[in-house]
């Protein structure tokens, strides 16, 4: 139902330079603090809230009405909110949809999500894209002066080991005829006609549907997960999951996909096409303002061939740091930055952009595909492999 005029609370949203947005409470009215980001995706927006590479960042949407369809049990890419916060123009209070579950407003309330809605979002992703991403806090209840003094005690956003806060905690076996995980330490040889681990560092559920689809069983391991326990299962391929926060801080993540490589076929999606790059001796960086939508061109080298991503990261890989035999595939056409590696010689291949859509284009997930050919390729007994994504 549609909240009276007298019940809706003005908000404030801060970020670290002192500029002041002015707007109205919507969901939780608690205060929070986060990384400040912009997604200019038109559509998708339970995606973006149950996305776990969002974890410890407030969101705003370039895109005006968000809510206009609810919230239904198709959308979901993990079982809860993920955000820290988030900023739209308006929010529809009315949603039309043939089955929804939930309006927008009330899934945050129910999940204690502070959001903000009424400011000018032009205007704050202008200042995002000038001056790049930064620290913000949403509050309802203080002075303006008061909540900047909260946001500088506030930690920042590189200082947070946000995976693990979004891992599971327990392996389990997808189902997507329940559209849910069934928790389980085994693969079910019955299930399947590949069996792929894969480490759970910020996982979205796209992924796992796209897998079942191809026929594969996934069993889902935390993201610390040791090399010898997953070896020891001897899965056909091991898949890095997407994932939030700065890469340097996954050491133990690092260490172990270092002595996975060239024992199994590895596929890196986002979070994880940066720690095959560390694990191969590589360096990543901060970007200014990430890139965060639906609608950003990727070139294959090899190819030449041109497609829109989604994508949802703040940092990338360096080119200039990577080690002979391992390959920059794909390149960022907005910025030339490093969108996907392969190896020469070994089992391995990685996208920096997101594969599995949700939200975006679904004609990327091609490189699960690709990762299936390479695990077909490959022989468990002398650990060899050709194949070529050339």
């Amino acid at each position: 139902m549609k909240k009276e005029i007298s019940m809706i609370k003005t908000a404030i949203l801060a970020l670290e330079d002192g500029s002041i947005f002015n707007g109205f409470s919507y969901g939780s009215a608690n205060s929070v603090s986060g990384e400040v980001v912009f997604n200019t995706s038109m559509a998708g927006y339970q995606e973006i809230l149950t996305d776990p590479s969002y974890a410890g960042q407030i969101v705003v949407l370039t895109y005006p009405l968000i809510g206009n369809y609810g919230i239904n049990i198709s959308d979901f890419e993990s079982s809860k909110i993920q955000v820290a916060g988030f900023v739209v123009k308006e929010h529809c209070s009315y949603p039309s949809s043939s089955n929804p579950i939930s309006s927008f407003d009330n899934f945050l309330t129910e999940q204690k999500i502070t959001g903000i809605m009424g400011l000018d979002t032009r205007a704050l992703t202008k200042k995002i894209r000038t001056h790049g991403a930064m620290k913000g806090i949403i509050s309802t209840n203080k002075s303006a002066d008061q909540i900047l003094l909260n946001l500088k005690k506030s930690p920042n956003y590189n200082e947070i080991n946000f995976v693990e806060n979004v891992t599971t905690n327990n392996s389990f076996v997808w189902n997507q005829n329940l559209n849910r995980p069934e928790y389980s330490d085994f693969f079910k040889n019955e299930l399947g006609k590949h069996k792929i681990i894969v480490l759970d560092y910020g996982l979205k559920y796209n992924i796992l549907r796209i897998l079942e689809d191809l026929n594969c069983t996934t069993l889902t391991m935390p993201a610390n997960t040791s090399f010898k326990d997953i070896l020891d299962l001897k899965p056909d391929g091991v898949l890095l999951s997407p994932g939030p926060g700065d890469p340097d801080l996954l050491t133990r993540p690092v260490e172990n996909v270092k002595k996975l490589i060239g024992q199994v076929p590895i596929m890196g999606i986002c979070l994880g096409n940066q720690i095959i790059a560390k694990a191969f001796g590589g360096k990543t960086y901060k970007l200014k303002f990430g890139h965060h939508g639906a609608n950003h061109p990727v070139k294959k080298l090899s190819s030449g061939e041109v497609y829109i991503t989604s994508q949802n990261h703040g940092y990338s890989v360096d080119a200039d740091s990577l080690p002979a035999g391992l390959e920059v595939s794909y390149l960022n056409l907005n910025d030339n930055t490093v969108e996907g590696l392969t190896h020469t010689s070994l089992p391995v291949l990685s996208v920096q952009y997101h594969s599995e859509g949700a939200p975006g284009p679904q004609e990327n997930s091609y490189i699960f595909n690709e990762f299936l050919n390479l695990i077909n390729s490959y022989n468990k007994e002398t650990n060899n492999y050709k194949f070529s994504n050339k």
